[in-house]
């Protein structure tokens, strides 16, 4: 029962738990009601079941990639974080690995299925997610920005990819009903929207995360961004980005208000602008690892409330 715990610790359960959250409330608030009922065609490429294997898919991809991740990560592990590692304490590394491979092959596996039932693009785009993750966790983690970027990408990619799951346009774009593609370009639009929330979200996250890590980080020889820049220049292009976010989001607000979408209106200002703001200020005044620690849960938070917002989206689409 304790190495099963430990098991779970090492895959992250409650951020694998978030991606099939995420991917789910998408795939109901979303696709479902944009898609015009006289096409239900498209729906039935990706039916219930075959979402569940791509929801399952990148869920094990993912657990895969935090194996590695803690793999390559025992030295800094060691002195970052002694008390949660599990990896050498817990599971000896060579499980480790075989855990990762065996995740993968059955993350890709699925891929390659629910790639033959929608679009294969799932599949290629996938194996790069799984070839992402190992090249992060051996070479770009320690490098400056790429490794942040990298993660904020991948967390993107699980909301595009249910857009190329059902998307048939793009295939055939002069032989489809208007109205298809209509909803085509609003699935679009809903996807490109979360993945960049997604994506600003995490490459803050990351940044901050960063911060807490120096120690570790620079004992073995990673070239962080506030190892190379220092932190108040990573607390400043953690800053901006916060910035960007409310302001981004501030402008979606007042598309909203136009719409009538009131509800989703105030739920954006009091649960995300307005934490963001408070975070901010939190932040600034943070000084040890403890305090970035925070802040980064706070930051998992935001995004939680951020993916939330759909179900209220379910209510005007």
């Amino acid at each position: 029962m304790k190495l099963a715990g430990s098991f779970f610790r090492l895959i992250r359960w409650p951020n694998l738990l978030f991606i099939a959250l995420t991917q789910a409330l998408f795939y109901y608030a979303v696709i479902f009601p944009v898609l015009p009922a006289a096409y239900d065609q498209l729906r039935q490429k990706l039916t219930l079941p075959v979402f569940a294997l791509l929801v399952l898919a990148s869920v094990l991809i993912a657990a895969a990639g935090y194996i590695i991740n803690d793999y390559f990560d025992i030295n800094i592990d060691r002195v970052n974080k002694p008390d949660k590692m599990v990896v050498e304490k817990m599971i000896k590394r060579r499980w480790a690995i075989i855990w990762h491979i065996v995740l993968t092959m059955a993350g890709l596996v699925l891929s390659l299925y629910v790639g033959l039932k929608t679009s294969l693009i799932i599949f290629f785009a996938n194996a790069g997610c799984a070839l992402l993750l190992w090249v992060y966790s051996t070479t770009f983690k320690k490098k400056l920005l790429s490794g942040n970027v990298i993660i904020s990408v991948l967390t993107a990619w699980t909301i595009i990819v249910l857009y190329f799951a059902v998307n048939t346009v793009y295939l055939n774009p002069f032989r489809q009903h208007p109205d298809v593609i209509t909803a085509m370009n609003q699935v679009f639009k809903f996807a490109a929207l979360y993945a960049g929330f997604a994506f600003i979200i995490s490459l803050v996250r990351e940044v901050v995360k960063d911060i807490e890590d120096m120690e570790g980080d620079a004992r073995y020889g990673c070239k962080t961004m506030p190892i190379m820049w220092g932190i108040p220049a990573a607390k400043v292009f953690v800053g901006v980005w916060m910035v960007v976010l409310a302001g981004s989001i501030a402008i979606i607000i007042i598309y909203m208000l136009q719409k009538g979408w009131w509800m989703y209106a105030l739920y954006s200002i009091v649960l995300l602008i307005i934490p963001l703001i408070t975070i901010l200020k939190t932040f600034y005044k943070a000084q040890n690892s403890q305090a970035y620690h925070k802040i980064s849960s706070q930051l998992k938070l935001v995004m939680l409330a951020g993916i939330l917002s759909m179900l209220l989206l379910k209510i005007y689409l």
